[in-house]
């Protein structure tokens, strides 16, 4: 399978993507390679495609199913399994998010709820528990927005998307009307 210069430039950029996103460089590529395909993709074309082995490709499929980004495919009277993409871009940003919120937030989110229990010992202590109630409520805010978010359709999405900076103008605006009162 050869790729096209503006294919393999794409495949490239989400092979570092995927370093941001929290799984490996080769990840991302093969993941990149998956998106923009139209059909199903085996273990040899991702292979060939990326010149990477195929235990590589066997380890990257798994590290994708493991973030619920990729199906499994057959065809018939082919024992070879192929790959496409576990839904549409939309549910793919969510996966991504929510996978992340569980392996990073979540987990900073329990280490700040079992610190701020405890009482603070000195006045060292103290200020830092303050630092982390703030950490704390950013995230709690933070993943309760975001969990709202992944709960409307692609649609509703995008069209708050839009508004954008929109929403931040009406919120002065009221600020403006409460703050003459």
């Amino acid at each position: 399978m050869m790729l096209t210069s503006k294919i393999e430039s794409f495949v490239m950029h989400c092979g570092e993507m995927g370093s941001r996103w929290g799984f490996n460089r080769t990840v991302g590529q093969m993941y990149g390679l998956l998106i923009i395909n139209q059909e199903p993709l085996s273990a040899i074309d991702i292979s060939e495609a990326l010149n990477i082995s195929r235990g590589n490709v066997s380890m990257g499929i798994k590290e994708l199913q493991s973030w619920r980004l990729v199906k499994v495919q057959h065809k018939p009277k082919d024992r070879k399994e192929y790959y496409s993409p576990a839904g549409t871009i939309w549910e793919m940003a969510t996966r991504v998010f929510e996978e992340r919120r569980k392996r990073e937030v979540d987990p900073t989110l329990s280490l700040l709820r079992d610190n701020l229990l405890d009482k603070p010992a000195n006045q060292q202590e103290e200020y830092a528990q303050s630092q982390m109630h703030e950490i704390h409520d950013l995230l709690e805010t933070v993943t309760n927005w975001a969990s709202e978010l992944q709960t409307m359709s692609p649609n509703k999405l995008n069209s708050l998307m839009k508004l954008g900076v929109g929403v931040s103008k009406v919120i002065d605006f009221k600020d403006k009307l409460i703050n003459k009162k």
